[in-house]
């Protein structure tokens, strides 16, 4: 009982903290929201089950490398928001291509990541009721693009957008909960003698490719790139950073308490695995676990499906509207829906966004060595990014494929 009420009274406090005026008119925070919103979401409904299975006690060091990886990534991404919106930007015929190329990856990176988002929101509808099986989630699934389908063509997303604020706040309030919950249970454990410190089933090159296949579990700082009709550029790269950190600190921390609080042989490697693991704390969490995948993962696959069919218009020059591009979305989405498993979703959608990273790095990349007085190692870390970007399109692999390997 102690336990609830220390976890309902963290989840209050946080929610009442975040929608204080000192936040929710703070124009650096509400910029902030819109990466923070994509950074944590289904990753952080995922990653830990799938990083202790593999990795066992080096789980929080790959969780570093990941957010390390992600952050430099965002810093090729900060270097390009800068250098497009000085007083005079150097024009670049190569730039100019490049640019064109990534909003590409881009929009196929956000047609991938809806459907990662609409079967996780799937799977968590059902699985606390009978009808919990992998149809039964792909039907639900289903039916979800086709109301977003349907929302997009009649009526467009304004409205739905407008539900973000209030999402990632429910969901980061939840997260508070949770990580007190998590907290308490590892105390436990550790003043039981009881925490685990498990072997790594996977080593060498098979636990390298899984890691390139995760990336997308710390995606969505990108989004403040293209927040330019409502922030400035310094606000866009201070809450592009803002979100990487706070999302670097909360991984961390839940990470390094899940990796030792659980024994393996108490959960099975499944999409929603960390709900039966929060139910060993308290039957509470997995209640609040379920409401808030719900909400984060409706309203990601909605900002994700606007931003896609935006793009396919802007670059198709209106040839192609946004409604035809949200038909094209949910094509492909019901197609992987029915052809692949969440966790190969992942790794698809991992690769698709490391296509976009390392055309980013690229352009980072030309843009340091064509603007007079970039520093040398500005310039040598964006070619080292556009390496790791092209090994992780060309090896990223999922979960089953590794431990297949």
């Amino acid at each position: 009982m102690a336990l609830n009420i220390a976890i309902l009274l963290s989840v209050v406090m946080a929610g009442l903290l975040l929608l204080s005026p000192r936040f929710a008119k703070s124009t650096v925070w509400r910029a902030t929201v819109t990466p923070l919103a994509s950074i944590i979401g289904s990753g952080f409904l995922v990653l830990a089950p799938i990083l202790v299975s593999a990795y066992g006690r080096s789980a929080p060091l790959v969780m570093a490398g990941l957010c390390i990886g992600a952050y430099l990534f965002g810093e090729a991404i900060r270097f390009n928001i800068f250098a497009r919106n000085v007083p005079r930007p150097v024009e670049d015929m190569a730039v100019e291509r490049l640019e064109l190329g990534a909003s590409w990856a881009l929009v196929f990176a956000f047609m991938i990541s809806v459907g990662y988002y609409l079967n996780l929101f799937g799977a968590f509808a059902i699985s606390q009721t009978p009808y919990d099986n992998p149809v039964n989630a792909r039907l639900l699934t289903s039916a979800v693009y086709i109301l977003i389908l349907a929302v997009g063509w009649f009526h467009g997303f304004k409205a739905l957008e407008r539900m973000e604020y209030a999402a990632v706040t429910i969901k980061l309030a939840v997260i508070a909960g949770l990580l007190i919950g998590l907290t308490w249970y590892f105390y436990q454990r550790a003043s039981a003698g009881e925490l685990f410190f498990h072997e790594a089933q996977l080593s060498g090159w098979p636990a390298v490719t899984l890691a390139f296949g995760l990336v997308i579990t710390v995606q969505g700082f990108e989004t403040s790139r293209y927040l330019g009709q409502e922030y400035d550029p310094q606000t866009r790269i201070s809450s592009m950073r803002l979100a990487q950190l706070v999302c670097t600190a909360i991984y961390m921390i839940y990470i390094g308490l899940f990796a030792y609080a659980f024994d393996r042989s108490e959960f099975q490697l499944s999409e929603t695995a960390i709900i039966d693991l929060m139910a060993l704390i308290t039957p509470l969490l997995t209640v609040m676990l379920v409401l808030a995948a719900l909400a984060a993962q409706f309203s990601a696959a909605i900002a994700d499906t606007s931003g896609s069919g935006g793009l396919v218009e802007e670059l198709t020059r209106g040839r192609m509207t946004a409604r035809y591009g949200y038909v094209l979305l949910v094509f492909i989405g019901i197609v992987m829906t029915w052809e692949a498993d969440v966790f190969q979703i992942i790794a698809y959608a991992s690769r698709a966004f490391a296509l976009y990273y390392t055309l980013q790095s690229a352009i980072a990349a030309r843009r340091a060595f064509i603007i007079p007085g970039t520093p040398w190692h500005r310039k040598l870390g964006f070619c080292l990014l556009v390496a790791l970007g092209a090994m992780i399109v060309l090896f990223g692999n999922d979960v089953e494929s590794s431990n297949a390997g």
